[in-house]
Formats: C-alpha cells, structure tokens, sequence
C-alpha cells in the first residue's frame, strides 16, 4: 500500500520572528505514519512545523512550514497514494502581507489582515478516485459530531476521526488521544482514552 499521511501544524509567517500556529505537535499523524510503516506499507509522511520525527527510516519524510507548502507537497503525492490520511492542524488563514522585517512594537494597537488558506482536503478531495480512501481528522470544541460529519460530507472522506477539546488528555501536545471514527454510511464508533501509539 502507499499511504500518504500529513502531520503537526503549519506556522503562517506575520514577519522574519513571528507567525500565526496552533498547539500541534504531530504526535498523532507521526504515529500513524509509524504503523503503516511497520506494516511494510509505501509511507510518505508531510510534516508541518513540528520538531518531532518519525523513528522508522523507511519513512520518506517531507518536512514543510506553510499552509502553501503543504498543499504543494499534498498535490504532488495525492494521486500516488492508495491511502490519504489528513492528521495535520494546518492553518485557516495566513496573514495578506507578511512583513520582509522585523516588526517593532510602536503603536498601541495593531491589526494583521488575514486572508483563507488554501483548503488542502478540500481541493484534494475532489480528485479522489474509487480505489483510494481518504481519512480526515476534526478537533472540535463544541457541537463535534455534527461539525464532523459535515467536514466529512464537504470533503469527500470515506473516514473522519473526530477528537474533543472538552475531553481530558486528547488533543494537543498528549501522548493519549480519545477518538471517534465516523463513516460515510454515518456509523459512529467510540474509542476510549488511549496512547496516540
């Protein structure tokens, strides 16, 4: 199998220093990209700006920053792949004019004009072919199954795991996660807490 994975966030530049991100740390998608890998499957794994790595070499490693980066690398391999698995936390919005230089703290108040990211599962989702499943991923806050399950329906997921900030240890920088996986025929299957391994 060749399977195609995403993983950590993507940090959207304001200046040379600063960058608008979130709290991924790609524990998850990397490993997720580790068992296929044990299972002898072809993996190629898009990593955002996280500092961790996978520790199998079989892995081909793809190491990107941007939201535009990653969609770039996505499009590259998405028609490759048997398996897509989006588990990054990729950035909805990146700011219109990132500075060339450092910005100084001169004035009381300060906006940054934000402009919509490209939306990598989305786009791509639509260029899925039969054979091929796509799995996404949804961190939610508030309503989650229903946000979920609409995210699956618009991006033309066979599979969406959906994790809630609300519980405790799933989510960000933990090595547990607590996970519900929904499919396209609306069965919904709940998972206890348990390491993201």
């Amino acid at each position: 199998m060749k399977i195609l994975i995403t993983a950590g966030p993507t940090h959207e530049p304001i200046d040379p220093v600063r960058f608008i991100g979130n709290h991924s740390s790609g524990k998850m998608g990397i490993a997720i990209a580790e068992e296929f890998a044990k299972q002898e499957s072809e993996v190629v794994l898009i990593k955002g700006a996280t500092n961790l790595n996978p520790d199998n070499p079989k892995i081909q490693l793809i190491p990107v920053i941007t939201a535009a980066e990653m969609f770039t690398a996505c499009e590259q391999y998405f028609s490759w792949a048997d398996v897509i698995v989006f588990a990054a936390a990729v950035a909805d919005y990146t700011p219109k004019f990132p500075s060339a230089t450092k910005i100084k703290k001169k004035q009381e108040e300060f906006s940054i004009e934000l402009v919509k990211t490209k939306d990598i599962a989305g786009e791509l989702g639509k260029k899925k072919r039969e054979n091929q499943v796509v799995v996404g991923f949804a961190l939610e806050t508030n309503d989650e199954e229903a946000h979920a399950k609409e995210k699956l329906e618009k991006k033309n997921f066979d599979f969406i795991v959906l994790n809630s900030m609300r519980d405790e240890g799933a989510g960000f920088q933990t090595d547990t996660n607590k996970i519900t996986i929904i499919d396209r025929a609306g069965n919904v299957t709940k998972f206890d807490l348990k390491q993201k391994t």
